[in-house]
């Protein structure tokens, strides 16, 4: 794969040791921060409702417009990144994500509020592809791997950390205003992440004069293409008053899905760069690894969501405690996310699939916990559950990162890894949107609205059925690249003992 002559080109610069890691680190808190608050706002959704008297596709879209617009920028930010200079995005990402999070702070109103994270997202999108694109250019080979192990505990951790994180600044700021702590909580990390942009990362290539070219057509067709993808998942709540009519939107994704293809084709037919070079996924790995990481993202955020819902409203745990629960899961999936890093290299693609075997059955021991086992002790169970499935997790997304990364050059580096994360958000959204449908469906379904611990037992093990499905098949996937995978070395090994005649 080539950069098309007509392309802006960089030239990398050789780094120290030291440089590398530090610039490493600034990447990865910035990642923790735009994960973090995917996850961290899920437990205040009641406390927002209370606040302002939220409807619930208000409240949807409070979680689900923050991934609307961060899946929208993903990957023309990182195209542009893959041109231009990823430190200046970083600042501008970082900037925006200061002032958002004021924002919603203050937010006076829940429409104030819900403007507030759509930015949220975009500043979210600008910043993401960057690090990933920095972390594919720093690193090589074995050191690679150890980078994305570690890269992949910080998802992880943020991932799991966040509804703790959330539950506690709710109760330290109270149940009514308390959620507000939550973007409060942003403005200093934000600050102190951006001083480590600006002292710490270093400039990681030389840029050759040449114009930027983003295909604003290509721009245009994508963003109506994601968007009438993710619309009606966005707004479906589980509640009697969904539209119905929302579902038409896929015909109109058909659609423009359809022309982004055609013209992205004919530009690049036409000797330019398209905003997706389609080329990327003639090469398996990556192409393998982005729908096993689009199913595995399909089900987790999901997972949390779920079990926090189950444990606040039906057992009725307060948001901090609910919150608690994964944190063994946290702990144990950066541990084993820096060892599946590490062994990636030799291991491969078997990592993923005992790390999504184990998470599976977690899953499938959530829901038979909060089934069967008394009330009293359901949190303390999931809690240990939990910690077992994030042992799975850690052997999934880091390795699985190195892997669908491991044939991209790295000048493509920043898109690539954007195209991945733009999958995992509308992964997220999908999936949101099913088990919370699935869940509340269960609740309103109850005639005679008791609301009884029962009630809330079968709400959760319908919305984890789900779950359960889109980790089967994100198994399912990885066990067939493990086989293809197998049977090219089984081919090469032969063609190597086949003399020439």
């Amino acid at each position: 794969m080539t950069v098309p002559a007509s392309a802006p080109a960089t030239v990398s610069i050789a780094l120290s040791d030291g440089q590398r890691w530090r610039a490493f680190w600034v990447c990865v808190s910035v990642a923790a921060l735009t994960i973090l608050d995917l996850t961290k706002v899920n437990v205040a959704l009641p406390s927002i409702e209370q606040a302002f008297g939220a409807e619930s596709t208000e409240l949807q879209l409070v979680v689900s417009g923050y991934v609307l617009s961060f899946g929208l920028a993903l990957v023309p930010f990182g195209r542009l990144g893959d041109q231009r200079s990823r430190k200046a995005l970083f600042v501008i990402g970082l900037s925006l994500f200061t002032l958002t999070s004021v924002v919603c702070a203050l937010a006076p109103t829940v429409e104030v509020l819900l403007i507030g994270r759509l930015v949220q997202g975009l500043a979210a999108g600008i910043q993401m592809p960057q690090v990933i694109g920095t972390i594919q250019q720093l690193f090589t080979g074995k050191e690679r791997g150890r980078a994305f192990g570690l890269f992949g505990a910080t998802i992880g951790v943020s991932t799991a950390f966040g509804p703790t994180l959330g539950g506690l600044m709710i109760a330290i700021g109270g149940p009514t205003d308390g959620w507000r702590y939550i973007f409060w909580m942003n403005v200093p990390l934000t600050l102190l992440v951006l001083a480590g942009v600006l002292t710490l990362l270093p400039r990681t290539r030389h840029r050759t004069p040449g114009r930027v070219q983003l295909d604003p057509v290509g721009v245009a067709l994508f963003g109506f293409t994601v968007i009438a993808l993710m619309w009606p998942f966005l707004f479906t709540t589980g509640s009697p008053d969904d539209d119905p009519r929302r579902w038409w939107m896929l015909t109109a994704f058909a659609v423009f899905a359809a022309l982004f293809v055609w013209w992205e084709r004919r530009y690049s037919d036409a000797g330019k760069s398209p905003l997706i070079p389609f080329s990327l996924f003639g090469i398996s790995s990556y192409r393998n690894g982005t729908l096993i990481v689009t199913a595995y993202f399909t089900a987790l955020p999901a997972l949390f969501l779920l079990t926090t819902l189950f444990l606040q409203l039906g057992v009725g745990l307060e948001p901090v405690y609910a919150g608690m629960v994964s944190i063994g899961f946290a702990v144990v999936s950066a541990g084993s996310a820096w060892v599946g890093g590490n062994l990636v290299g030799r291991l491969g693609r078997p990592l993923v699939v005992w790390g999504l075997g184990i998470v599976l059955l977690g899953t499938a021991a959530l829901t038979w916990i909060a089934s069967a086992l008394p009330v009293a002790i359901v949190a303390l169970a999931m809690a240990g559950v939990m910690a077992v499935a994030g042992l799975g997790a850690g052997l999934v997304v880091a390795p699985n990162q190195t892997l669908t990364l491991a044939e991209i050059p790295t000048h493509e580096g920043g898109l690539a890894g954007s195209v991945g994360q733009l999958s995992q958000r509308i992964g997220t959204a999908v999936g949101t949107a099913v088990s919370l449908s699935i869940f509340y469906a269960a609740i309103h379904s109850d005639a005679a609205q008791t609301h009884s611990i029962e009630v809330y037992r079968n709400a959760y093990a319908y919305g984890m059925t789900a779950v359960g499905v889109f980790l089967g098949l994100a198994f399912l996937l990885a066990v067939i690249d493990l086989g293809a995978r197998r049977r090219a070395r089984s081919a090469g090994a032969e063609a190597a003992l086949t003399p020439e005649i």
